[in-house]
Parts: structure tokens; C-alpha cells; sequence
């Protein structure tokens, strides 16, 4: 089994236990804070929370009793506070540092460990070098949102234990096992993947867009002229994109996606969720962190058209629940 170290017993009780499985997405993630407000409203209450890159984010911040901030940071986005927070740095393991990124997690998070959140939590990473999934249960949440967040070629990987870690989304873009593995008898899961092949470009057009707008062009109509002087040659070819083709930037980002996509599909079929909540998110950019309201009302949306299906679930698990001896 994947964990990082071996988890605590489950306490004893007859109680069947519900876990939320929160899938990658990058800024389609919004959407699990919509998911979560829904299903908190409808009565829901999760033993289990595991999350994979954005996912872990949202959850984390749940479970920390900070969504309300997550989601007022989120609705404070616009393009050039998102472009504020591109540290380039060509000389890492990715485009971006993230530093900046993880300085604003801790100004509104603070200093969490994992064990103090009181419901088991998972952030799911890759190892790098083996190809193995980790599961990060203990230790400081920021630096285990950060690593399930490290998306390959983007943000650097993260070194923990010996291992560079780099995002879930690799191997487990919806983890749904981990749920299972730490004692949830029901799962449910919101997949941000469900709707993105083909959605992903400008109208009349083949070539993917993937931010969602035109970054280079953003980049340097900035006044930030510290942001000015990373653009060198070799990052705006990677950013630049061909009139009849997509930048360097766009195939590796889209190709994730694609990758993650089919991955969650063939994990999907083989370990299903009990209720299965897909927001309807495809036209959204992977970089457009600025619609958190359009992503925040579709993930509530999603939620209340899976109602009955909830319901449904929910009368299942109390007839299979253990009579009192």
C-alpha cells in the first residue's frame, strides 16, 4: 500500500464512515469548494478527506477550518494577480518557483499539521523516481498541499523523507483508494476531469488553449519590471504561440491534462465511487484562476444534480449499517 507511514487504527465504532474523494484540475479546483458547501448543506459529514493536487488544497483548507478564506482569495483573482504569482525560474524543475504561491497558503493557513485536523486526510503525491503513489498523513499541511501540487514541468518537485515528490495527478488523479483504504464505507468523489477532451481551445479552432488566455501577451503588458526581466528569449519561445499552433507551454500543460484525464477514466473502472459528481468545467482555461465564481456556483450545481443519487446512497449505507448488539 502507498502510505508514507503506516496510519493510525481506525477508532471503533459502528457508525459507517464517509469519505470525499477531490480530484486535480488546477483552476477548475474552485469547484470543490462549491462541491463541499453543497454537500455540507445537504448534511454530509466526511471521515475521510483525500485530495490530489487542487484537491488536497480545497480539502485541507476544509478541514482546517479555512474555506471561508480560500474561497474569498480565490473570488480576489484577477489575470495580474495571477501573473504576480509566476516566480519563473528557469534554472528549477519548473517554470514556476511556487514560493510566492506557498507564502499566501501560510498567510491564510498558518502553521497545520496533518495529525491536528481530526478527521484522516491524504494529500497524494508521485515519487519521481520510482513511480510509486505516496500518501502524505502527518507533518505540516502547506508543504503537503504544496507537494501534491507540483505539477511536472510547472513547479519544481518537492524533496520529503529522501523522495522528490512531484503531483498526484500522475498516478492518482482522483483518489478514491486512498478513501477506501482508510476506513470509508461510502465514497464520494468530484471529478473536475469529466469534461475537458475537446473543450480545451477557441471557438473554430483546433489548437489548445492552455491557459485559458493569451499569457505571453499578459506577461509583457505588465508594468512588473521584475516580471519584464524574466522574459528572456528562452521563455518566451516556450509561452510564444504560432498562429496555426500551440505554444511549448500549451502541449505540456494540455497533455497533462489529456494524461490525467484517462488515467482517472481507467481507475475509475475498476474502483468506482458510490456517487460519482462531475462539474461541467471543459471551457475553463487550466490557468484561469479568475472565474472562481463560475467554478465555486458549477461545483454546488453538480452536487444538487446528484440529489437523489446522494440520497439514494445515504439509505443504502443506514440499511447496511450494524444493528446495536
Amino acid at each position: 500500500m502507498p502510505f508514507e507511514s503506516k496510519p493510525p487504527p481506525p477508532p471503533a465504532s459502528n457508525r459507517r464512515k464517509i469519505g470525499l474523494a477531490l480530484s486535480s484540475g488546477m483552476a477548475r479546483g474552485w469547484a470543490h469548494i462549491g462541491a463541499i458547501r453543497a454537500l455540507t448543506r445537504l448534511g454530509f459529514k466526511f471521515d475521510v478527506i483525500a485530495g490530489c493536487s487542487v484537491g488536497a488544497l480545497a480539502g485541507g483548507c476544509y478541514l482546517a477550518g479555512k474555506l471561508d478564506e480560500l474561497e474569498a482569495w480565490s473570488r480576489s483573482l484577477n489575470k495580474l494577480k495571477i501573473i504576480s504569482y509566476l516566480d519563473m525560474r528557469m534554472r528549477s524543475g519548473g517554470l514556476i518557483g511556487g514560493e510566492r504561491l506557498v507564502e499566501e497558503m501560510r498567510k491564510y493557513i498558518g502553521m497545520v499539521k496533518i495529525e491536528e485536523l481530526g478527521v484522516p486526510y491524504v494529500a497524494v503525491t508521485t515519487d519521481l523516481v520510482t513511480g510509486h503513489e505516496i500518501w502524505l498523513q502527518q507533518g505540516d499541511l502547506v508543504d503537503a498541499m504544496r507537494a501534491s501540487f507540483s505539477l511536472p514541468g510547472i513547479f519544481p518537485p518537492i524533496k520529503r523523507d529522501g523522495r522528490w515528490l512531484a503531483d498526484g495527478a500522475l498516478v492518482s488523479p482522483l483518489p478514491i483508494a486512498a478513501c477506501r483504504a482508510l476506513g470509508a464505507d461510502m465514497v464520494i468523489a468530484v471529478n473536475l476531469s469529466a469534461d475537458i477532451i475537446g473543450k480545451a481551445r477557441r471557438p473554430g479552432s483546433n489548437i489548445p488553449t492552455a491557459a485559458g488566455f493569451d499569457l505571453l501577451q499578459m506577461l509583457e503588458e505588465t508594468d512588473n519590471k521584475e516580471k519584464m526581466s524574466l522574459m528572456d528569449s528562452l521563455t518566451r519561445r516556450i509561452f510564444r504561440r504560432d498562429y496555426d499552433g500551440p505554444s511549448l507551454f500549451g502541449v505540456m500543460t494540455s497533455s497533462l491534462n489529456i494524461m490525467q484525464d484517462r488515467i482517472t477514466r481507467s481507475r475509475l473502472a475498476g474502483d468506482p465511487p458510490d456517487v460519482h459528481i462531475a462539474p461541467r468545467l471543459g471551457h475553463l482555461g487550466l490557468l484561469e484562476f479568475d472565474r472562481a465564481e463560475e467554478a465555486i456556483h458549477e461545483g454546488e450545481a453538480a452536487v444538487m444534480r446528484k440529489r437523489p443519487e446522494l440520497a439514494d446512497a445515504l439509505q443504502v449505507l443506514a440499511q447496511s449499517m450494524p444493528h446495536p448488539s
